[in-house]
């Protein structure tokens, strides 16, 4: 077994160190479901994940996947941009959102001419950074090896990069002598009021 995690191994590492039963998460790229599964075991029955996806044939699979959970209830899958996230989540929950997930690429599996693109994914992240709670992650990993997808990692990176480093900590975990442009992790961090201070000292 490796001791180093892979990105996607290690973004739901993040997640798990804020993530609590009765919190609220969103995935963002429902995809085949894995990470929404994955935030449904971690809030409970008490709390509440929201997933996004513009395929139905990913909702499809997510829902598969899901049916091994004994109450569903507290999973929402919406079939629309991750840039809608705002307007989907109701104001009682966007003060306990503590993790947002994001897979971009491609459905694995799927048609790989849907892509996510720079365009949705930088305003969903936006979005993400406003709503997220004091001390919750947002977890971004980019695949760079397919058309378009090293564009849109430049700019998410470039994204997190001029983050408000007073209200985030935003940092980079890859691979670097793995072949075929493996993807990399971004780890984005909404700081607490003690924690700013510490930044600021």
């Amino acid at each position: 077994m490796a001791t180093l995690a892979r990105p996607l191994e290690m973004a739901q590492e993040l997640v798990a160190r804020v993530l609590r039963p009765g919190d609220t998460a969103i995935d963002a790229t429902v995809g085949n479901g894995h990470d929404t599964l994955f935030l449904a075991h971690r809030v409970g029955a008490a709390g509440k994940v929201y997933g996004f996806d513009i395929q139905q044939a990913a909702l499809a699979a997510a829902r598969r996947r899901l049916a091994e959970l004994e109450d569903i209830d507290n999973i929402v899958l919406l079939q629309q941009s991750h840039e809608s996230m705002a307007a989907q989540l109701p104001a009682g929950r966007q003060e306990r959102l503590r993790a947002v997930m994001f897979n971009l690429g491609y459905l694995p599996g799927g048609d790989k001419s849907i892509i996510t693109r720079p365009a949705s994914s930088l305003a969903a992240l936006a979005a993400a950074a406003d709503l997220l709670a004091p001390d919750g992650i947002i977890s971004i990993v980019a695949y760079t090896g397919h058309p378009g997808g090293a564009a849109e990692a430049r700019a998410v990176a470039g994204w997190a990069g001029q983050l408000d480093r007073r209200r985030y900590r935003a940092a980079r975990y890859d691979c670097i002598n793995e072949p075929n442009n493996p993807p990399f992790l971004l780890a984005i961090e909404r700081l607490a009021a003690d924690n700013r201070a510490d930044e600021e000292s």
